[in-house]
């Protein structure tokens, strides 16, 4: 062998010896130490070796990661080859103050710790000012009230005004400490001349309720995106259509909940009530619709207290589902519930019914509302069946002494006595054709067959009896959302065979309490018993369904039956 090949041979022997030895360095740092809230910093993290990656998941609690890189180069130094990856991590800082970047976690190795000073961030810039000072690309915050009370819906909207075509991008708002974020809708997207030159708006709306009073900072929003570039950057390879753009923080005053405020605590900036739909008369035993409207301007649907309409004495009230309707209305969220109910009038006469009235608090002066809606009274009539008046009897006491009495009640007699004869022979009638009927039946029926010493096999049978029409989950259907008559024919209904009567109910029923509860049903329909009351016994008394008395079958009957067939 030549000297230069044992040179080259002991030259990369001694390199393998001493790369073993050489120590993997891995370190950070920030392009800067101090930001405004709303600014990003740039976090490199190089390292020498060759495997695994940073565990970013540190960062995560006070800083929101916008946009990350690796990079990875050889370098020739003195001869000696050095690989090195470098690790680029954008970073947003979600709070003011002396922020501390965590030490990372790369393989085996540590970086050290780093601080950060974030300052409490740049005033709110408008949208024109943005676009007077010639932004292609700005990011817009719009709180509707910087002053809001503890549990205070607030409406918060974001814009993002581009004057060059986007390919992609990502618009994104962090959720601040003691408060609730959440995004509502979706966005909105329009154009706006600003300064003279056009721009692109999308506009997305969040609604903000603060957990406690004292100071609350709203992160800046923030938005990363590419811009659709020419040609000339996809052949170099240039990065210049990366756009980014970051907002203003909004730093809110929340205040305490007042001494004085009604309960439930309810803030809003207005809050209307009215009527939809309601009768003008009523009419006993049937059911009449009343409908209200609830318009709350700063609330949303999970804000609102349940509208309801108590049972006034002498009826029946039955609430339907509510309907909800939530729409941000000037930078606000605004919600409309709407509720019907249906009233049934047990009798005749005057109902009246109380308006409904809802505490709240006016958050633009300060002070306490009340909602109320006027109070209705409604004229009952006479209805049908059960509820009509009945009519007086005539007795002997009104035939007057004098003639002319005498006479008009033997003119009425006059006119009766042909209809009268009309009903006897159409009654006398029907009752022949019953018994012929009855007669040529018995005489078709089949004669037993005899077995088992004697006995019928026909006796000894079981007779199939109907099916329930209804079942425990109709039951329990009824008595939230049915009225009582709903009730009593599902009651009625899920015997076997279903049964005609209440009275025959109450007789197959072996509980007490539940026969109880029948008796209560009986005199809120047809007495004056309460309906609320005996809605709520029959819910106790039937939780479980009804309990039937057990009946033994019968022996059947020694005796061979009446008519033989033939």
């Amino acid at each position: 062998m030549s000297v230069r090949f044992h040179r080259w041979l002991w030259t990369w022997m001694l390199l393998i010896c001493v790369i073993p030895l050489a120590r993997a360095e891995t370190s950070a740092s920030l392009d800067r130490s101090s930001v405004a809230l709303g600014e990003s910093v740039t976090l490199t993290v190089q390292t020498d070796q060759l495997r695994g990656s940073p565990d970013l998941t540190p960062l995560l609690d006070d800083f929101a990661l916008q946009d990350q890189s690796t990079r990875r180069s050889v370098q020739n130094i003195n001869g000696n080859f050095r690989n090195s990856t470098t690790y680029e991590i954008v970073l947003a800082p979600k709070r003011s103050g002396e922020l501390v970047v965590p030490a990372l976690t790369l393989g085996n190795q540590r970086t050290a710790p780093l601080r950060l000073k974030v300052g409490e961030g740049r005033p709110v810039i408008s949208a024109d000012s943005a676009a007077q000072r010639g932004d292609s690309t700005f990011v817009e915050v719009e709180v509707d009230d910087p002053t809001p009370y503890v549990q205070q819906s607030v409406g918060v909207t974001l814009r993002l005004y581009y004057a060059v075509p986007l390919a992609s991008g990502q618009l994104e708002l962090d959720s601040p400490d003691g408060a609730l974020l959440q995004k509502i809708g979706d966005d909105v997207q329009s154009s706006r001349n600003l300064a003279g030159r056009h721009y692109n708006v999308v506009e997305r709306r969040f609604l903000l309720v603060p957990d406690h009073s004292g100071k609350l900072v709203l992160p800046a929003a923030r938005f990363n995106g590419r811009g659709a570039g020419g040609w000339m950057d996809d052949f170099f390879g240039g990065n210049s259509r990366d756009i980014r753009a970051a907002g203003s923080a909004q730093t809110l005053q929340v205040k305490p909940l007042p001494a004085n405020a009604p309960q439930p605590w309810l803030p809003l900036t207005d809050l209307k009530l009215r009527y939809l739909d309601a009768p003008q008369s009523l009419r006993a035993g049937q059911a009449a619709k009343v409908t209200i409207e609830a318009v709350a301007s700063g609330a949303t649907q999970s804000q609102l207290p349940e509208l309801s309409l108590p049972a006034p004495p002498g009826a029946q009230v039955f609430a339907e589902p509510p309907q909800f309707n939530e729409r941000f209305i000037d930078g606000r969220p605004q919600v409309s519930m709407t509720r019907s109910f249906s009233i049934v009038p047990n009798q005749p006469g005057r109902l009246d019914i109380a308006g409904l009235r809802i505490g709240w608090w006016r958050v633009g002066d300060d002070s306490p509302q009340q909602a109320v809606l006027p109070d209705l009274t409604l004229k009952v009539l006479p209805g049908s069946g059960g509820f009509a008046t009945p009519a007086p009897a005539a007795t002997t006491a009104d035939v007057g002494s004098n003639a002319a009495s005498a006479a008009t009640s033997d003119d009425r007699i006059q006119l009766r006595q042909p209809v009268s004869r009309v009903w006897i022979w159409l009654s006398a009638g029907f009752a022949i054709l019953w018994l012929l009927t009855l007669l040529w039946a018995l005489l078709r029926r089949p004669a037993p067959v005899l077995a088992h010493g004697g006995k019928s096999s026909a006796a000894t049978a079981r007779v199939p009896t109907a099916r329930p029409r209804h079942a425990l989950a109709d039951l329990k259907r009824v008595l939230d959302t049915g009225d009582l008559d709903e009730v009593a024919e599902v009651l009625k209904g899920m015997a076997s065979p279903p049964l005609r009567e209440l009275d025959a109910l109450s007789a197959r029923l072996s509980s007490p309490d539940q026969r109880a509860a029948i008796e209560t049903l009986r005199r809120a329909r047809w007495a004056d018993g309460d309906a609320v009351s005996a809605r709520h016994a029959l819910r106790q008394a039937f939780r479980d369904g009804p309990q039937w008395r057990v009946v033994d079958n019968e022996d059947p009957s020694p005796l061979p039956p009446l008519y033989p067939q033939r």
